[in-house]
């Protein structure tokens, strides 16, 4: 007797949210298959395989793209682009010629789509995007994730906070911390580059320009644990009357140096020093990452979310960060 179980499908399931994200739908009952650049049940080269694997499936989530954690040279900037771009084409392609479409499409997307916001909170409404090269890569994602006309799926894109343990700008946090080096990063002048220059098919933003803020370490800080985030997407799931861009970051916020004042704590460094921008650039250099992923002031709020009836699990970030450290110590 054949699988009964309704199918979903997950493409880039191999990360730190991939992973758990998996687990979760195993757990509640989904046949879960996934796509990714070795499979394993079908590969990004094999178109075939692929729309075999959406048609007739219940659901589809999408977290294909390479990871920001490098330096933005230009091959790394295409490749930032292409795996995000080509990878959800590619879905919506299977979908549209699908003889049972999925009912729910839920894309990654990012919350570095909204400008550098100490002023107020940026929210799915009222909420001003961004420009240059984080956000261009956001704009064009999502605008070919809405591209087409696809009447059996409802489709939303996860403007994704930071999630503490998973990828670049917590694995650094933590390192300072560990480092002596936990207190706050503090934005400054550099020398001029065009790596963060806008991208993308259309006209790219901004000037191309790296942006200089005086934030003196009180840029915002927007996460989300991953608990929320794979409850979130079981919430989403589940409300047919939510479509379109939905942000995922808990609604109380923090800024860099409340955040290294509880990294600090958790790790049990007893001192933090600052670390200005001209101490992160070489830094940075040396880690094969970017500046931007500690500096940027990322002011991010739930409002759909939380009018649509969402009770996080972690509302606040301070005790969500001694979670995550207490784990990944465990682990």
């Amino acid at each position: 007797m054949g699988d009964t179980r309704e199918r979903a499908v997950v493409a880039g399931a191999s990360g730190f949210i991939g992973r758990r994200l998996v687990r979760e739908l195993d757990d509640r009952g989904y046949e879960v298959v996934c796509i990714g650049r070795t499979g394993p049940d079908a590969r990004w080269d094999d178109d075939t395989a692929v729309r075999a694997l959406i048609d007739g499936a219940a659901l589809v989530i999408n977290l294909a793209g390479k990871s920001v954690d490098c330096r933005y040279t230009d091959r790394n900037r295409n490749e930032i682009l292409r795996s995000r771009i080509d990878t959800t084409r590619q879905l919506r392609r299977a979908i549209k010629t699908s003889t049972q479409p999925p009912r729910v499409w839920l894309n990654a997307s990012t919350a570095t789509i909204y400008r550098y916001a100490l002023d107020r909170p940026m929210t799915e409404t009222h909420g001003e995007l961004g420009t240059g090269f984080s956000a261009d890569i956001a704009h064009n994602w999502e605008n070919d994730f809405f591209g087409g006309d696809l009447p059996g799926t409802r489709r939303m894109a996860l403007r994704m906070a930071i999630v503490p343990g998973d990828g670049p700008a917590t694995a650094i946090l933590v390192r300072l911390a560990r480092l002596g080096l936990g207190g706050p990063q503090v934005d400054g002048r550099w020398f001029p580059h065009r790596r963060y220059r806008g991208i993308g098919v259309a006209q790219p933003t901004g000037d191309g320009k790296a942006p200089t803020h005086h934030s003196r370490g009180r840029q915002r800080f927007s996460g989300i644990h991953i608990d929320d985030v794979v409850a979130s997407i079981r919430f989403i799931v589940a409300r047919d009357e939510l479509t379109g861009p939905v942000n995922l970051a808990a609604p109380h916020p923090s800024d860099n140096r409340r955040l290294m004042s509880t990294l600090r704590r958790s790790v049990g460094a007893r001192l933090g020093m600052p670390a200005f921008r001209w101490m992160l650039e070489p830094a940075m250099w040396l880690l094969r990452t970017e500046p931007e992923l500690v500096l940027k002031s990322r002011w991010v709020e739930p409002e759909r979310l939380v009018a649509a009836g969402y009770r996080f699990l972690w509302p606040d970030l301070e005790p969500a960060i001694d979670d995550v450290v207490t784990r990944t110590a465990r682990s």
